[in-house]
């Protein structure tokens, strides 16, 4: 009896798990069927809807020559003359006109002082020594030729006093005053003052390997100095070198400026945009308007009835801003600058200014 007792409660759990599991299955069921109904209902929903669409305007299925042309039919496929047409592209375009380009490199340089240095020396005998008894310019005065700029005193104890005039022999600027102070001795060798002229300056560059055969004397040059900022000097190739450094494998030039300007000074240093190459008189097209397709130049032209047509073309010189056209172009034609990219040929496009 007492097992019978204990037995009993067991089944209790077994029954509750039972009841559970069969209320589980019942939600799945009702959802899994709501499912299937709305499913249903929205199939029925959308057939009646084109349906009632076509019947409206009197159309056969797959009869659109019998039924007329419906609502809309532009958006139904195979709707004939009621599809949509592509619209107009968009784009800029320029003329092809003759003009002038030319290309540059633009390098760094120093100025440099274009004469020769001239010291002024004491006339002296060979091996004798004299003493500096006065000076007559300080560094930067402007000395002409036939100026007395010191006085030396050559004279010898128990011998009259002497004084020696230092003449110049050139005109320039003082850039270097004497090496030694008054009363100092002097020989026929030290220079007294170094004079140069300073109104002559020269830029000193040196151009890479591959722009070497394109230089020549007398090609132009903007030079821009960081002393003397939003300003350019105009400049022109004086001095080649006729051999490059083996070291860079460079080539030194000189330049000349143009006018002289008091505010530039040797040793300064300068940026220098050397024009390696100019044509006159050739066709030229933007440089925006090209595309490179595999290596091969592209523009798009547009006719007199807005129509894109792709051609290949062949360049010749380079700028920044335009290129010259040798082949594939005429002058007047109309080539598209900007908006190219989405274009195919044959494509219709309108042109805005």
């Amino acid at each position: 009896m007492n097992f019978d007792k204990i037995e009993k409660p067991r089944k209790k759990p077994a029954l509750i798990v039972s009841i559970t599991l069969g209320l589980v299955i019942v939600v799945f069921g009702v959802l899994i069927g709501t499912s299937l109904i709305r499913g249903r209902s929205s199939q029925t929903t959308m057939p009646g809807a084109s349906g009632g669409a076509a019947s409206g305007s009197g159309a056969r299925p797959g009869g659109d020559a019998m039924g007329g042309a419906a609502p809309g039919g532009g958006a139904r496929p195979g709707g004939g003359a009621g599809a949509a047409t592509r619209q107009a592209t968009l784009v800029r375009a320029e003329a092809v006109n003759q003009g002038t380009i030319e290309t540059s490199v633009v390098l760094n340089g120093d100025i440099l002082l274009g004469s020769p240095q001239v010291s002024l020396y004491a006339t002296l005998p060979q091996g004798s020594n004299a003493k500096l008894v006065e000076t007559r310019f300080t560094l930067g005065d402007t000395v002409r030729q036939g100026d007395t700029v010191a006085i030396v005193d050559p004279s010898r104890p128990g011998v009259s006093y002497s004084r020696s005039p230092v003449i110049s022999t050139a005109s320039g600027t003082v850039i270097q005053t004497p090496p030694v102070v008054l009363g100092d001795s002097v020989t026929a060798s030290t220079p007294i003052y170094v004079l140069s002229d300073l109104n002559n300056l020269l830029l000193e560059t040196y151009v890479p390997e591959r722009y070497v055969l394109s230089i020549r004397k007398g090609l132009p040059a903007l030079v821009t100095l960081a002393a003397i900022p939003n300003e350019t000097f105009d400049a022109t190739v004086d001095e080649i070198s006729p051999t490059l450094d083996a070291a860079s494998r460079t080539l030194k030039i000189r330049l000349r400026f143009s006018q002289p300007d008091t505010r530039i000074r040797a040793g300064m240093f300068a940026t220098v945009s050397l024009v390696t190459d100019i044509h006159d008189n050739v066709l030229v097209i933007p440089r925006a308007a090209l595309i490179n397709t595999y290596g091969t130049w592209v523009v798009f032209t547009v006719d007199e009835g807005n129509v894109a047509h792709r051609r290949e073309i062949e360049l010749g010189l380079e700028s920044e801003s335009i290129v010259e056209i040798v082949a594939g172009l005429s002058q007047g034609e109309r080539v598209v600058s900007a908006g190219q990219n989405f274009l195919s040929d044959g494509d219709t496009v309108s042109v805005v200014e």
